[in-house]
């Protein structure tokens, strides 16, 4: 036993080594406690934390929700469920924000699209769908609505035994110098060279439940063959006419129908447009064409052009809009709201893509048919308009039919006009103006610096530096049109009037010229634009004439739409107005 108790004591360490064993023993394992403890109850905070956020969030939410939301200051946590006067959420008695409007009643439907779709006689169908024909009084009845065919919104489309019709609008002529009598013009685009199918127009009138027939008198050709695309299969711009019987004379038609056989269903069923005008005539219209510039932010140049117009005396711009960037559309939602501007919103016809982008490539890069379609907007605001305007202009939105001599342009069309009748004494079906670019590299050439004393954003009145060279007379010319004798237009000049052969007066350059604002040449001009029309320049500040009142019309409109932002997002260059 001796000896066992000399070997462990040996083996053991001595007692002043166990206790300090002990110790570090002891120390290590509350150090541990305190290390969970202290953890624990980091989490657990973070839990509350979290917990007080969502919370102290829903409770913001239920304040909104029931109006009592009046500071953001974040209140004390509450629980779910709560029912309580502080404004806790409850999830059960909780009521989201929808649009809870009365369901529009049919006839409320119809006069809310009727101005989306003008060409469309929903208004007189919805009136008029629940009279009864009766039996055997007439071999057709009047179309449903959903029997028609469209295509592309704005198109209806009828199937012949030789071509297909896309048809667009359909408009009472009524002018004095017509030759037909009382007629009803349908516009649209068939994909025929000289139709030779017979048709008929089914003529709706407002006080009977049956159709007058009347022939399909002509087709009338809005291109000539040597521009181009002079093939059969593709869709060609087209006029066609049905005379109103002298019955009906005095009458204007709710709607016109095109069938092949006279008692066919129809497919297409189009309002017949009759604007008279509300008062006296107006003086100027300008008509645009389909705005085709999706990714182009041109909304400031825009603005600037619309208030350069209003000024030398446009009454109103009707623009057709196909794509165009956000900020542009948020302009012409300001001058509609003025009532500045009327935008028609179109699309191609057929199997032509309307896809966004797509569409955009197509026209640039089917040039004939981009221009073949651009004649359905002209013409359409030819007609919308014939009654209630003296002139009409087509222009783009980089041009400008710009007085020298006058103020304005009713002075300038009055000497204009004059000029005209001591040449021949006959009215004219349209007055003329030569073509002068204002090309964007002449500023920088003469002007480096630009002027200072005109805001930078507004590109016509900077860039007063002009090829010294017109475009030869009759060439890229744009005109004022008398609608009183204009029976189709094209781009340039009008392609048949009333009456007879076309006059078209041409303006002399020291009354007025079209200025042309380009970075280059019309692509058919490209080979001899160095030498004829860049190589000499020439300053002219004609347009500074309006330059105080453009400037000041022109920066109230930005800054009325937020084009001059905050300091924080003003230098971004790729910003799109909210």
């Amino acid at each position: 036993m001796a000896i066992l108790g000399q070997t462990l004591a040996r083996v053991l360490p001595s007692r002043p080594c166990r206790r300090t064993l002990g110790l570090i023993t002891i120390w290590t394992c509350f150090c541990w406690v305190v290390f969970r403890v202290s953890n624990d109850d980091h989490l657990l905070t973070s839990y509350y934390q979290a917990e007080k956020v969502n919370m102290n969030t829903r409770e913001l939410l239920g304040r909104i929700m029931t109006g009592k939301a009046e500071n953001n200051t974040m209140s004390t946590p509450v629980t779910v469920g709560s029912t309580t006067e502080s404004g806790e959420f409850n999830i059960l008695e909780a009521v989201p924000y929808i649009d809870r409007s009365p369901k529009l009643s049919e006839a409320d439907l119809v006069k809310k699209l009727q101005p989306q779709m003008p060409n469309l006689p929903i208004v007189y169908w919805q009136e008029n769908k629940k009279k009864k024909v009766n039996k055997n009084s007439s071999c057709t009845k009047y179309p449903d609505i959903y029997d028609l065919h469209f295509n592309n919104k704005y198109w209806q489309v009828m199937e012949t035994s030789n071509g297909t019709f896309h048809l667009y609008g359909a408009y009472l002529d009524v002018r004095s110098k017509n030759r037909l009598g009382p007629t009803v013009r349908i516009l649209g685009m068939i994909n025929r060279l000289e139709p030779k199918v017979k048709t008929f127009c089914q003529l709706w009138f407002s006080d009977s439940k049956e159709p007058v027939f009347s022939k399909v008198l002509e087709y009338k050709y809005i291109w000539y063959k040597k521009w181009g695309n002079y093939k059969q299969g593709l869709f060609q711009p087209y006029l066609l006419a049905c005379q109103l019987p002298k019955t009906h004379w005095g009458k204007a038609p709710a709607s016109v129908s095109i069938v092949e056989n006279q008692c066919d269903t129809a497919t297409i069923n189009l309002r017949v447009i009759h604007n008279k005008p509300e008062g006296e005539k107006k003086k100027f219209a300008v008509c645009v064409k389909g705005m085709d510039f999706p990714d182009d932010d041109l909304s400031v140049r825009l603005v600037e052009w619309i208030e350069l117009l209003n000024t030398l005396g446009a009454d109103k711009i009707f623009l057709y809009n196909l794509e165009v960037h956000p900020n542009v559309t948020k302009v012409l939602d300001h001058y509609s709201s003025l009532g500045l501007v009327d935008v028609t919103p179109i699309s191609l016809p057929g199997y032509q893509p309307n896809l966004p982008v797509l569409q955009h490539m197509y026209l640039k890069s089917k040039l004939n048919n981009k221009r073949q379609n651009e004649l359905i907007p002209y013409n359409d605001c030819l007609y919308r308009n014939m009654y209630r305007y003296e002139y009409i202009a087509l222009l783009d939105i980089d041009e400008v039919i710009m007085p020298i001599k006058h103020n304005n342009w009713a002075d300038m069309m009055e000497e204009a006009v004059k000029s005209s009748l001591k040449v021949k004494n006959e009215t004219r079906a349209s007055w003329n103006f030569r073509n002068v670019y204002f090309m964007d590299e002449m500023l920088d050439i003469h002007e480096p610096e630009h002027f200072k004393d005109i805001p930078p954003y507004l590109h016509m009145m900077q860039h007063v530096y002009r090829s010294a060279n017109y475009t030869k007379p009759g060439q890229y010319v744009k005109c004022f049109h008398n609608p009183e004798k204009a029976l189709i237009l094209h781009n340039h000049f009008p392609l048949g009037c009333l009456g007879g052969v076309c006059t078209s007066y041409p303006v002399d350059t020291s009354l007025a010229h079209l200025q042309h604002y380009r970075q280059d040449c019309v692509s058919t001009l490209k080979k001899s634009c160095k030498n004829d029309f860049k190589s000499a320049s020439v300053k002219d500040t004609t347009i500074w004439k309006w330059k105080d009142a453009v400037i000041g019309k022109t920066t109230e409109a930005l800054q009325k739409l937020g084009f001059f932002g905050t300091p924080d997002n003003r230098n971004s260059v790729n910003s799109v107005l909210p």
